[in-house]
């Protein structure tokens, strides 16, 4: 009766085997997903911390307390609005000031003159009784070539030439023969006037001959012109040659725009 009783002891303990191995295996998985999922929450935690950490002390900086802070510093005297941006302390009561006025005009004649694009923007401006006054005022126009060309006379042509000059045809009158001419010059300011001084020309024969008989022609082909027409005050700053005209620059101080 013993043996038999031994043998089914031992089928017994052998059947549960399967089991148990496959529980332990279940459990360690589980261990591992946990702490792999332990793991992802403590980082992203952390980071959430961090940009909680960071958006506070942005704030910080950025805000300055509601009461019983320390103030920020003053403007320094350098900080201060530059002339021209405050009206002024004695304004008259009858009188309206401007921090800045601007024009834009197609074509202005004045006093038998002519220009065209006219750009002046003027600042600080106080408007009264005596009309405006501008503490700073800036114009740039255009001198058409023709306005230019009618005071050479006789049929003379101003135009546009290559590097930023212009050229001066005309015919002159020297020693009883007249002349075609060709004048070429760079375009300056002397003494608030647009001038230009012929750097070649050409009158046409043999070199030395041209050469001589353009000492007589000269000054009928060099070019001094006031741009006239506008507020006393303004002063000719500078000129470049465009394909329609002189462009010029004038700026004054304390100029009256209305009489």
């Amino acid at each position: 009766m013993q043996g038999p009783a031994s043998t089914t002891g031992l089928s017994c303990s052998e059947a549960r085997a399967p089991w148990l191995a496959s529980s332990a295996g279940s459990v360690q998985t589980v261990l591992v997903k946990w702490t792999r999922a332990k793991d992802w929450l403590i980082g992203a935690g952390a980071m959430v911390l961090v940009l909680v950490i960071s958006v506070v002390i942005l704030w910080w900086v950025l805000s300055d307390p509601a009461s019983g802070g320390e103030a920020r510093p003053a403007p320094t005297a350098g900080a201060e609005p530059p002339p021209g941006t405050q009206p002024p302390a004695d304004l008259p009561r009858d009188a309206v000031w401007l921090a800045d006025l601007g024009l834009d005009a197609g074509t202005v004649v004045a006093e038998g003159s002519t220009l065209r694009d006219v750009r002046a923007v003027g600042q600080d401006v106080v408007a009264g009784p005596d009309g405006l006054l501008a503490a700073r005022l800036t114009v740039d126009a255009t001198v058409p070539f023709d306005v230019v060309a009618s005071e050479l006379g006789d049929g003379a042509v101003v135009r546009a030439a290559d590097g930023g000059q212009a050229t001066v045809l005309r015919t002159v009158e020297a020693l009883g023969r007249k002349l075609p001419v060709t004048a070429t010059g760079t375009v300056e300011v002397e003494d608030g006037r647009l001038v230009l001084e012929p750097r070649s020309i050409d009158i046409g024969g043999p070199g030395f001959l041209s050469e001589t008989n353009a000492a007589l022609v000269r000054s009928f082909v060099t070019i001094e012109h006031d741009i006239d027409g506008l507020p006393e005050g303004l002063v000719l700053q500078a000129v470049t040659v465009q394909d329609d005209g002189f462009r010029a620059n004038l700026r004054g101080e304390n100029v009256r725009l209305v009489p």
